[in-house]
């Protein structure tokens, strides 16, 4: 049985982050893909659909192009091209993974991995071939997948996970998409921006409901405005394919309200969030538990079995790359024994939607900060008082601060409008020192920049706006 400090089962942002810091560490570490490095991320999730939707703006931006005093004419657009752009870049940034893991001198293992517990696992090549590994610490980065309802379960043709919608067969004239999470928002948004009649069914009471309130109500009337049918507090009940006579769609039956209604659309995306692959992974011989199709895991990422360590979406929410990777970071440092180690804190994890216009946040919203008992100061800045945003051709969207009113922490930040999902991390990096609003009154946003409505909202907050 071969031995190794560390193995780490799974290759995407979790997995491979981690596999480098070990190795940067000095430990002998062997990560273990079942299929390709970069995991869902970067071959099916953040990185191809950001090239979609790269297309998308720029063709938007061509039929907008007169405003800026451009004359574009007989313009049209290949879907066939865009996706192929689209897993190129991917293709570019998991050739880049291999080269990583070959600079820093990881073994790469092809094969599904089992945990066999006393941190033995076994692992199944692509030809059959059984091979044994044994380390005192194994880290679980298996990740998740597209979460099925039963009776609306996808097809790969008519009814679509996000795997079908990154390369889709043909054009859509018409698409419904179930879920307005950031999945279901930027596939709602790409089609429509191509041309695509868009149905968007959300069973919550708003769309992008884990975002602040005015923002979800900025959203929706953004999306409106671009053609989008938005339906909430709405669930679709059954999902009926036609393929005969001539027919390829679905028929989607809807209850909204005790009200009952049909659709018919050409495609159907299903994005109703994702489940941990927890399942033919040997968790059964392991003393790690298992909760709502997540592994249950402490703040330094430990299971319940000694030396077994899950990150990423595996271990549960929030499902984002680059939680996977800090938390990846963590576990392997503690393995190490680094010294000043400290856990996550989630309240300090960025959220990002890249629709048009972008979505982006961190902390509490306005009302779960009341909820927790806060008494708050509110900011908010609208763009079209920003000169940046008005040159750009982008006034739309508002930057909100949300502060303590008797310390000045600063508890949460909430973005709609150009580029949000880049300036996030100037309130990221705020909060992660413990910034009050003192430092961010005090500090200077070079003009002009879109980040000045950054600084504007926190002066609103305490009633010393300039610009509007």
């Amino acid at each position: 049985m071969a031995q190794t400090d560390l193995i780490i089962i799974g290759g995407g942002p979790g997995g491979y982050v981690a596999a480098i810091r070990a190795a940067q560490l000095g430990l002998k570490v062997t990560l273990v893909e079942r299929e390709q490095l970069g995991g869902i991320c970067l071959n099916w999730g953040c990185i191809p659909t950001k090239a979609l939707l790269r297309s998308s703006e720029i063709l938007n931006l061509i039929k907008h192009a007169d405003a800026f005093g451009i004359t574009v004419k007989d313009f049209s657009f290949d879907l066939k091209k865009i996706v192929e752009r689209s897993r190129k870049v991917s293709a570019q940034l998991t050739g880049g993974v291999k080269f990583l893991m070959k600079k820093n001198k990881v073994e790469v293992v092809e094969g599904r991995a089992v945990l066999l517990g006393k941190g033995k696992i076994e692992v199944t090549a692509a030809d059959g071939k059984l091979s044994q590994l044994e380390a005192k610490n194994i880290i679980l980065a298996s990740g998740a997948r597209a979460r099925v309802f039963p009776g609306l379960e996808p097809d790969g043709k008519l009814i679509w996970t996000y795997r079908e919608a990154l390369q889709p067969d043909v054009m859509p004239k018409s698409l419904l998409v179930v879920g307005s999470g950031a999945i279901g928002i930027e596939f709602a948004s790409f089609f429509r921006t191509l041309g695509a009649e868009v149905t968007v069914v959300e069973v919550m009471p708003r769309i992008l409901p884990v975002e602040d309130e005015e923002v979800s109500t900025f959203a929706r009337k953004a999306f409106e405005k671009e053609g989008m049918k938005i339906l909430t507090g709405a669930s679709v009940k059954k999902l009926v394919k036609n393929q005969s006579g001539g027919a390829n769609n679905v028929t989607a039956t809807i209850e909204q309200g005790g009200n009952v209604s049909t659709v018919t659309v050409d495609r159907v995306i299903m994005a109703v969030g994702i489940t941990g692959n927890v399942e033919n992974i040997g968790l059964e011989n392991t003393k790690a538990k298992v909760d709502h199709g997540h592994v249950v895991i402490n703040q330094w990422s430990e299971t319940g079995e000694p030396g077994l360590y899950a990150i990423g979406d595996v271990a549960g929410p929030p499902w984002l790359a680059h939680k996977a990777s800090h938390e990846g970071v963590i576990a392997v440092e503690r393995i190490a024994g680094v010294k000043g180690v400290h856990p996550l804190d989630v309240g300090n994890i960025p959220g990002c939607t890249y629709c048009s216009p972008q979505v982006a946040s961190v902390g509490m919203t306005e009302a779960k900060a009341k909820e927790a008992g806060r008494q708050v100061k509110v900011g908010r800045f609208s763009f079209i008082g920003n000169g940046k945003a008005i040159a750009l051709g982008e006034p739309e969207g508002f930057v909100k601060t949300v502060f303590d009113a008797k310390t000045g922490e600063l508890l949460g930040a909430h973005m709609i409008g150009p580029e949000v999902t880049e300036l996030i991390q100037g309130y990221v990096i705020g909060r992660t020192l413990e910034t009050t609003e003192a430092e961010l009154m005090h500090t200077v946003f070079p003009h002009p920049t879109l980040s000045e409505a950054m600084h504007e909202s926190v002066l609103d907050a305490f009633g010393r706006v300039v610009h509007m």
